[in-house]
């Protein structure tokens, strides 16, 4: 099975998002957020093109995991990189 790396603007996202559902939202929120996120990568992990493809970068697919947040990645045969994290509530991808 492929392993799963996120990359160190992936992690920050993260950070940043979840730091945001709880103290916007509540712990309750985050920690569901996490079991979709956990969810997502294990679908990943046994169907790496589950994702849609995206037209902007040849490689990368999204992964719708909540309305609001979609994840980036790219896979060979070894690995699955998360490329980023992206909140439709932010204004922008940084």
């Amino acid at each position: 099975m492929r392993i799963v790396k996120l990359s160190k603007r992936a992690s920050v996202k993260l950070d940043l998002l979840l730091e945001y559902l709880e103290s916007e939202w509540s712990v309750k929120v985050k920690h569901n957020f996490i079991k979709k996120l956990d969810k997502a990568l294990k679908q990943i992990q046994k169907y790496p093109e589950s994702g849609k493809k995206t037209h902007a970068i040849k490689g990368l697919r999204k992964l719708v995991l909540t309305k609001q947040t979609s994840l980036y990645y790219r896979f060979n045969s070894k690995e699955i990189s998360i490329v980023t994290l992206f909140d439709n509530r932010w204004s922008q991808i940084n």
